[in-house]
């Protein structure tokens, strides 16, 4: 149904003169005239006559006026529902487990008034397209470098240390803490890394860096099954964030060993559009700035380094 066609009728019942409509609506009465008269087309029934008054509604008129006020309103609403003034604020957060989600769920905690939508985008690429077209209002990723476009603007959040997670039967279950070094000729098992992805980009460099091997080999049935493999197998070894939150049986009896000398993190960046005005970006953004920490002393996080720090200085 043509809605502008409805707010033209409803206009033209409100005045009960099709010029007085077409003066509010700022047309021509000529075009009042063609609207209704196509409203009445698709309705299959008489909602005016002409009198020496004016023009009067038809029963059917009557009859159809309250649900043409509803439609406008329904039109009205939808209409707000998509505007940053009225809707959630639309975070892109990678996965439900990782970190950037913990860093949300903390900020919720702390502003419970502030509406969310938690969205999670195949990679960085896309994510980013999303926030320059404002299908979302803000995104987690790895920068590999300063945003260069001025519209959109950055803020490094978060650096999370990365662990070592292994089965009790790996050769290193029982090493408390490892050095980068000595992961020098090893396999590390990622099956999630997908090619092109940014996460896939910052450990490929980081196992250039450090000497050791990336394996994707095998399909990616999820991070339950990932858990199972890690469980039975005696030298599968995989990275996990420090903050990623995975849940096992204690049979599992999986081991998380501390990373250090350097300490690799996975900088986390928040990523948004300079002319987006919703008002619980701006909170979330001081939340984040005010309360995340990142590990002193050595550490590791690739290219992102410099997109961090001057991302950092985003407002």
């Amino acid at each position: 149904m043509d809605l502008d066609a409805v707010r033209t009728f409803v206009a033209a019942a409100a005045t009960d003169k099709f010029q007085d409509a077409a003066d509010d609506l700022r047309i021509t009465q000529q075009a009042v005239s063609k609207r209704i008269a196509a409203l009445e087309k698709h309705l299959g029934s008489k909602l005016f006559t002409r009198t020496a008054r004016g023009a009067q509604l038809t029963l059917d008129g009557q009859a159809f006026l309250p649900h043409a006020r509803r439609l406008l309103e329904v039109e009205r609403q939808a209409f707000n529902s998509v505007q940053p003034a009225n809707r959630a604020l639309r975070v892109d957060v990678i996965g439900g487990f990782l970190a950037p989600a913990g860093l949300v769920r903390e900020f919720h905690r702390v502003q419970p008034d502030v509406e969310l939508d938690i969205v999670t985008l195949p990679d960085g690429e896309t994510a980013v397209a999303a926030v320059r077209d404002g299908s979302i209002d803000a995104t987690f990723r790895w920068l590999t470098m300063p945003p260069a476009e001025p519209e959109i603007d950055s803020l490094r959040v978060f650096d999370e240390p990365l662990q070592l997670l292994t089965g009790p039967t790996h050769p290193l279950a029982d090493t408390p803490s490892l050095t980068l070094g000595d992961l020098e000729d090893r396999t590390i098992w990622m099956p999630g890394n997908i090619a092109g992805t940014e996460w896939a980009a910052y450990y490929d460099e980081l196992a250039a860096a450090f000497g050791f091997t990336i394996d994707t080999v095998g399909p990616n049935f999820g991070v339950d099954a990932m858990l199972d493999a890690l469980a039975e197998s005696p030298d599968r070894a995989t990275f996990v964030g420090e903050q990623t939150r995975l849940r096992w049986p204690d049979a599992y009896d999986l081991r998380r060993i501390t990373l250090h000398n350097p300490t690799p993190v996975y900088p986390h960046s928040l990523i948004w559009r300079t002319s987006n005005r919703h008002p619980a970006l701006a909170a979330l953004r001081t939340h984040l700035r005010t309360t995340t920490s990142s590990p002193t002393g050595s550490v590791w996080s690739g290219r992102g380094d410099q997109a961090g720090a001057q991302g950092a200085q985003g407002t």
